[in-house]
């Protein structure tokens, strides 16, 4: 996963900025934090820098790319927060001190291949989490029709990726390849809803809520977005 993100880190910094959906909604979540506040993936502290001067907190950000962790923390200087950046592996989380609320935006969980990692990665969020802690995340709506139209397409940008592209669906594991212009490519693994509400179960985490939007929108058939809010 370090590798792909590498290779694209200064081009997405500016692009970032632009992406705001998502602030608001794990935002909110931090300020009804009472405790640490972690972020899994946390790339160039797109969402960790506004939760910091939102709460006047210190956030713990993981990732495994030190090209990402590096632009994070120029940004934290600049901006005048605090961010504990720590560069690691989400599936191995380990903290001093439970969160209160651990999240992961940009729907960076879809990077973890199987399942097997994803539930290490549950498992390791559950186990960091204070009793009543929070775990929140984002992740496409898997739709195997959506996928199969964008088969082969190419693209200057599109959402989640400021550089042209090709992105490839392979049916069999719900597994879509995207491959830069310029070298390198990265996969992203779709769930469903019922895969990720497994993962809870196993990981002995509660659902709290289901979303399909930031502002607190209903899934329905048409929603392209989950988002989740469990508990411990």
């Amino acid at each position: 996963m370090s590798s792909w993100y590498d290779a694209w880190a200064d081009r997405y910094g500016d692009w970032s900025t632009s992406v705001t959906a998502d602030v608001p909604f794990y935002v909110g979540l931090a300020r009804d934090a009472d405790g640490p506040l972690v972020e899994l993936a946390v790339g160039n502290g797109r969402v960790a820098i506004p939760v910091a001067q939102a709460t006047g907190r210190r956030v713990i950000g993981i990732d495994s790319s030190p090209a990402m962790l590096a632009q994070a923390r120029v940004r934290a200087v600049e901006e005048g927060v605090e961010l504990d950046l720590r560069e690691g592996d989400i599936r191995e989380l380990e903290i001093e001190e439970p969160a209160a609320l651990i999240y992961c935006a940009g729907r960076s969980l879809l990077h973890l291949p199987t399942w097997a990692d994803r539930r290490r990665c549950f498992e390791r969020v559950a186990a960091s989490l204070r009793s009543d802690g929070r775990f929140a995340w984002n992740a496409f709506a898997f739709d195997h029709h959506v996928a199969s139209a964008i088969d082969g397409q190419h693209a200057d940008t599109s959402p989640g990726l400021p550089v042209p592209h090709t992105i490839h669906y392979s049916v069999g594991d719900n597994r879509v390849d995207i491959t830069l212009d310029d070298g390198g490519t990265g996969s992203l693994w779709w769930a469903t809803k019922n895969e990720w509400l497994g993962l809870l179960d196993v990981a002995g985490l509660r659902l709290e809520a289901l979303y399909g939007g930031f502002a607190g929108e209903p899934l329905d058939d048409d929603s392209r977005e989950y988002i989740f809010v469990a508990r411990r």
